[in-house]
């Protein structure tokens, strides 16, 4: 389905977004998640999750 498609897509950027902040790669040095290593995996984790709502929307429409 386009909505979890759409939403999937939107968790994976937050999911990146935060795991390059706890990376120390992207964002504002005084930022509570830069170079946090628990937000370098709440990151990967929530990217996991986009893929698994992507991947959802897939096997949906295709039933």
């Amino acid at each position: 389905m386009k909505a979890l498609f759409i939403a999937g897509s939107i968790i994976i950027t937050l999911g990146v977004t935060f795991y390059l902040q706890g990376r120390s790669l992207v964002g504002p040095e005084y930022s509570f998640m830069y170079a946090d290593s628990d937000w370098t995996v709440y990151g990967l984790l929530v990217a996991l999750a986009g893929m698994v709502m992507i991947l959802a929307g897939v096997v949906r429409a295709k039933t």
